[in-house]
């Protein structure tokens, strides 16, 4: 699609949000994504894929996560202990950032999908797995088996060792309700596509790839899409940027 497109600051059911559109459109009904973005980035560094959105015709609208960006209070190392509660809050929060994108008349006839990178490609398997009336979902890098990685992906406090695996577990344990692998039959009925870098040194692939196949187990095959890139490793290059715009266009 081409023509001019806008981007704004804005806060949605409170919270700040950047928020893209083509211009000729923009107060207008649209197919509508929420874009989650990466742990310690924020809503601008990942505005790319707002913007790439947006010249597909798409709504985007990116929140920003709690202690991030806008709403970061400057504790950088409490942060890095508060991934998995931030991830939570995300999920939490996204039933009222949907509702006042309804109630603003954004969304069309309830297209609503859902994007993310790294954290936010967390966020789009949780959501998926959690709430209905999500009609596609794109997460790049993400991982849906929350209570296997906290073992070893910022475990909240400090290494899990024999000494700290009880404390551990009872802080995760609010992680159960939300963790996709214990929802798979209900992930695998939904568009999703997922897409990982082979190189990935900070999430796994294989995250992505034992996800995929769970899926596919669960009758997902004519639902989920994966994409592995072999050269690619926690950065999204345009060429998977790209895919995952594709594909929300084409199922939105």
């Amino acid at each position: 699609m081409n023509g001019r497109i806008l981007v704004e600051r804005t806060r949605i059911a409170g919270w700040p949000a950047l928020h893209a559109a083509p211009a000729a459109r923009f107060d207008e009904p649209l197919p509508t994504v929420l874009v989650y973005h990466g742990f310690t980035r924020s809503k601008e560094l990942d505005s790319n894929l707002a913007v790439m959105l947006a010249h597909a015709g798409l709504r985007a609208v990116l929140p920003e996560a709690r202690a991030h960006g806008e709403r970061f209070d400057g504790d950088a190392a409490l942060r890095l202990t508060r991934f998995w509660d931030i991830l939570k809050s995300c999920i939490d929060e996204l039933p009222m950032l949907r509702a006042e994108l309804q109630a603003r008349g954004w969304v069309d006839d309830g297209r609503l999908g859902v994007a993310g990178l790294s954290m936010g490609g967390f966020v789009v398997l949780g959501a998926l797995a959690r709430y209905d009336g999500l009609r596609a979902g794109v997460s790049w890098m993400g991982s849906g088996h929350y209570l296997d990685l906290a073992r070893t992906l910022y475990p909240p406090l400090g290494a899990f060792t024999a000494a700290t695996a009880a404390a551990h577990e009872a802080l995760l344990a609010p992680l159960t309700d939300y963790d996709p692998s214990l929802r798979l039959e209900r992930l695998a009925r939904q568009p999703l596509l997922l897409w990982h870098g082979v190189r990935d040194e900070i999430v796994p692939f294989s995250e992505s790839a034992r996800l995929y196949a769970g899926l596919v187990r669960c009758g997902g095959a004519d639902w989920v899409e994966f994409i592995a890139d072999p050269a690619a490793n926690h950065k999204l290059p345009v060429a998977g940027a790209e895919v995952g715009v594709a594909f929300l266009r084409r199922t939105l």
